[in-house]
């Protein structure tokens, strides 16, 4: 199922938006999310390595299930990206229209 999104498009003959729905292709799905997976991974290692700067700094227990912890808090906050790119280029097909 390819992702979709809706933008509001303004003509001068209403005054309520009309919704027009973007689908981007499989090919641009499938390459932002490669593009995703590997940044993702790269920013789990960064998200690792900062959470164990944060352990350390606040004198806390190195357990690896703490670290892990911290790891994933970090990397859930960041790692939306994926889907704010889809959007993002949504977005860009839409303003081409």
């Amino acid at each position: 199922m390819t992702f979709s999104k809706s933008f509001p498009k303004t003509s001068n003959k209403s005054m309520y938006p009309t919704w027009v729905e973007v689908y981007l292709t499989e090919e641009e799905e499938r390459a932002i999310e490669q593009q995703c997976r590997q940044d993702n991974i790269t920013l789990m290692e960064q998200c690792i390595n900062d959470a164990r700067k944060i352990i350390d700094n606040q004198g806390l227990k190195r357990y690896q299930t703490n670290l892990i912890s911290v790891a994933i808090a970090l990397f859930e906050k960041i790692a939306s990206h994926n889907i704010y790119l889809k959007e993002a280029k949504a977005k860009e097909k839409f303003d081409e229209m």
